[in-house]
């Protein structure tokens, strides 16, 4: 299992926790780890550099140069209407403007100074046309090969071990996003520093799916298999126009779409219609599924002309669909939609959602496996916390059981067609969150989105959790129920000094297989007690739901596992900027 034979070079562990830090004594490095070493005259470096290098051809319908990223805001005159730039979606507001001009670029001009930044991410104040143009100059031309790979990205953090020339390893450095990749990989080129990377690393490609790379040929590998596998649109006029209808029409039929934003007339309508899912048939039928399963038929058609891509919606009722709209955007899996007059729209693909939905479908997805709460907002109050370690499990006869403390606590449940759409009705004792009428909104294999009869903003997300399936997890859980457990290290950034390490001595930790969680202390009386469940999302990750009493409640979370052995698991929880909140390290008891 990979997940188990993951190991560290960077050591001690809190080094990591910070971002940067130094080691107080050297730790001697293997041979092997000398070879991952990452040098000015390793391809890998170079590949590095071009993924982390800045890719600025988002706003090139401005600075025609897609070497050149224009620091937002930046105000532009375009056809004699002032524009103020503050985000990269008025780029899309700038190009339409253009192409109703016949694509006239004259008609865009941009209001000195501003400030760029290059591919090696140096600010330059530009201070009139002519300096601006003789940086464009310098440039690669539009959709010429350039040094910047775009169809691979990787996801951070990232962290790497800096060596001496001796290889011992003599500071740590955590890597937040690719400017500062790309600033310490060009030290890494210079020959300053001599430096490897912490594995696993998770890349993300063009069509938004990810791998995990286990060390650097792997690493290499995959930058080179990527990094001409997507077309990098450095055209000027800011989108994707290098297609024909075919290709369009073949796009839109491949899967079902689902809407993700929609405005008409300069009102955001998110809330009516996203979720709608869209399936363009061959014979020009679309279909469109309201939140729910009702299904709405209507007809579409595309058409290529020199002003871009073109997609006609016709509804007998469903008239905010109804239009003739301008693609001015398609990355993979995505397809923008716009239309003067405040119109926009983003669909995004979703080839596993089958979206007819039916009284069947809904008990047979309940049944299979357990359903984790994954989110559940009541009376604008989140209250999933109060479910980590607790899944549901959907029975026949519409028995529905929650485990609590490592016992399965019954109820029922009941699924009822209404007007509005499907409702689940869920009646459990003590659980007066989960016991609501909640409507269907969202069904897809491994994922339930609900939200609250008569209260929109009551919302509950249900993700499907079937351990007997993944040998990730039942390995790891069959470690933990193996034997007790002790904290041997906690950090947490917002607990403060009261809570640490220390804090937790002299108490053991047990998980029973069941899913019962329980401390006891020197004396061996329990004193708190809980739930535990090994998972995956967005990798492998423990829950633990202690109760309410402290210490031991600090450690409620759902932490991801980075590192796994027989005898030490190592966890970290993120918040949702990617920063690390808190580590917990335990140890297997003698």
């Amino acid at each position: 299992m990979k997940t188990m034979l993951r190991t560290f070079l960077l050591v001690p562990f809190f080094a990591l926790l910070f971002f940067t830090s130094c080691q107080e004594e050297v730790v001697d490095i293997t041979s092997a780890q000398e070879s991952e070493a990452l040098t000015s005259d390793t391809e890998l470096t170079v590949l590095i550099s071009a993924t982390s290098t800045l890719d600025g051809s988002q706003d090139n319908v401005i600075d025609k140069a897609s070497c050149l990223s224009v620091e937002l805001p930046v105000t532009v005159v375009v056809n004699g209407l002032e524009i103020i730039v503050d985000s990269e979606a008025d780029y899309k507001v700038i190009e339409a403007i253009v192409k109703e001009f016949d694509g006239n670029d004259d008609i865009l001009s941009i209001v000195f100074p501003i400030t760029v930044m290059t591919s090696n991410y140096t600010e330059i104040t530009i201070n009139s046309k002519e300096e601006l143009h003789a940086l464009v100059e310098a440039c690669y031309g539009e959709n010429e090969e350039d040094d910047d790979i775009e169809c691979i990205d990787f996801q951070y953090p990232l962290s790497f071990a800096v060596y001496d020339t001796d290889f011992q390893v003599i500071d740590v450095v955590n890597v937040e996003g690719d400017r500062q990749l790309h600033r310490f990989i060009e030290r890494v080129k210079i020959g300053d520093v001599f430096a490897s990377l912490e594995f696993p690393v998770t890349m993300e490609l063009a069509d938004g799916s990810e791998i995990v790379v286990n060390n650097n040929m792997e690493l290499q590998a995959a930058i080179e298999e990527a990094k001409n596998a997507c077309d990098e649109d450095d055209d000027n006029d800011y989108g994707d126009h290098d297609f024909t209808k075919e290709r369009l029409d073949n796009i839109l039929k491949t899967c079902p779409w689902i809407v993700y934003e929609f405005k008409r007339n300069e009102e955001s309508l998110d809330d009516k219609y996203r979720e709608y899912g869209m399936v363009f048939k061959e014979d020009n039928i679309v279909n469109v599924f309201a939140r729910g399963g009702a299904m709405l038929t209507g007809t579409w058609s595309t058409n290529v002309t020199d002003h871009g891509a073109v997609i006609n919606l016709q509804f007998e009722t469903l008239v905010d669909f109804t239009l003739e709209w301008f693609v001015y955007e398609i990355e993979p899996g995505k397809i923008k939609l716009f239309r003067e007059g405040g119109n926009r729209a983003i669909l995004k693909k979703n080839c596993e959602i089958d979206l007819g939905i039916t009284l069947e479908r809904i008990h047979n997805y309940l049944q299979q496996c357990y359903w984790r709460v994954d989110e559940l907002k009541v009376d604008d109050s989140n209250s999933e916390d109060e479910y980590i370690g607790t899944p549901l499990k959907f029975f026949e006869n519409n028995i529905v059981k929650i485990r609590v403390n490592g016992e399965l606590v019954a109820g029922v449940y009941n699924v009822v067609k209404t007007n509005a759409g499907f409702v689940l009705q869920i009646t459990l004792v003590n659980r007066p969150r989960l016991q609501l009428e909640w409507l269907i909104t969202f069904l897809e294999p491994g994922l339930i989105k609900l939200e609250g009869v008569g209260n929109k903003d009551n919302k509950m997300i249900l993700e499907r959790h079937c351990p007997e399936g993944d040998g990730d997890v039942l390995e790891i859980s069959n470690v933990l129920a193996a034997g007790d457990w002790v904290v041997a290290a906690y950090e947490n950034a917002e607990s403060g000094s009261n809570i640490n390490t220390d804090t937790f001595m002299n108490h053991t930790i047990s998980f029973l297989i069941s899913g019962y969680l329980k401390v006891t202390n020197a004396e061996n009386v329990v004193v708190n007690k809980g739930s535990w469940l090994i998972y995956r999302n967005d990798g492998l990750r423990l829950g633990l739901r202690f109760g309410s009493e402290a210490p031991f409640s600090y450690l409620n979370h759902r932490y991801k596992i980075t590192s796994v052995s027989s005898t030490r698991i190592e966890l970290k929880d993120f918040s949702s900027t990617g920063t690390v909140e808190s580590v917990l390290v335990l140890d297997r008891k003698n």
